[in-house]
């Protein structure tokens, strides 16, 4: 993904996270490796929880590198990523991804960089 200089770290995890199918997750590892920055998993993490309000970014599609719902304590109510993530077909057991390996969106192999 050509990098625009105007747009900051956040905005370009946004532009990823856009890209993530129903139906399928990503872990934030993925994304900050897909942006050339693979150590900076926790800022895609910030990223996520701070794109509140904003419904053009799929944050429910954004898990841990197990497919554990680590980011649901962001999300309004107790359960509403699973039941988005659910909505999509995407199996949900004990706050964790069932299948989370044939579920798993990899920018790095699926987007052109």
């Amino acid at each position: 993904m050509p990098e625009n200089k105007n747009d900051n770290f956040f905005e370009r995890v946004y532009d990823v996270a856009r890209l993530i199918p129903n139906g399928r997750v990503t872990s934030y590892g993925a994304i900050a490796k897909y942006l050339g920055a693979a150590r900076s998993a926790r800022m895609v993490g910030w990223a996520m929880n701070a794109c509140h309000g904003r419904d053009d970014v799929p944050a429910h599609r954004v898990v841990n590198k197990q497919g554990l719902l680590s980011g649901k304590h962001h999300f309004p109510g107790s359960n509403l990523m699973q039941q988005l993530l659910e909505s999509e077909g995407v199996e949900i057991q004990d706050n964790k991804v069932v299948h989370f390996d044939t579920h798993f969106w990899d920018p790095s192999v699926e987007l052109d960089f």
